[in-house]
């Protein structure tokens, strides 16, 4: 049985980026490719067809943010290659008698 992680997110700056950060369709296309497996920022530009320079500036908005979580490797030709995985699945919101809750749904 698969547990499912959630948090919710209570500072309202956080908030705003978070929003901000999920509007954007290039973002959201990044996260949803990086799902399942983590994938190089030009394994992504591909899949995507976001231009290379988005996508590196996305990907670091969505670091920044918490949102993928990169690791690095070594090519066997001594190359730093870095790969890229949604670290959230998904993201539900609410807005009632004036408050904004958000809750991110981790990915397993």
């Amino acid at each position: 049985m698969q547990t499912i992680q959630v948090l919710k997110i209570g500072d309202n700056e956080r908030k705003e980026k978070l929003f901000e950060t999920l509007a954007d369709p290039y973002c959201r296309a990044i996260l949803k490719s990086t799902m399942n497996v983590a994938k190089s920022a030009m394994d992504i530009t591909f899949e995507c067809k976001i231009p290379i320079s988005t996508a590196y500036r996305r990907i670091q908005t969505l670091v920044d943010h918490k949102l993928l979580d990169p690791s690095g490797i070594i090519t066997d030709d001594g190359k730093r290659l870095f790969l890229y995985k949604s670290k959230i699945r998904g993201m539900t919101s609410s807005f009632s008698a004036g408050n904004l809750e958000i809750e991110l749904i981790y990915n397993s």
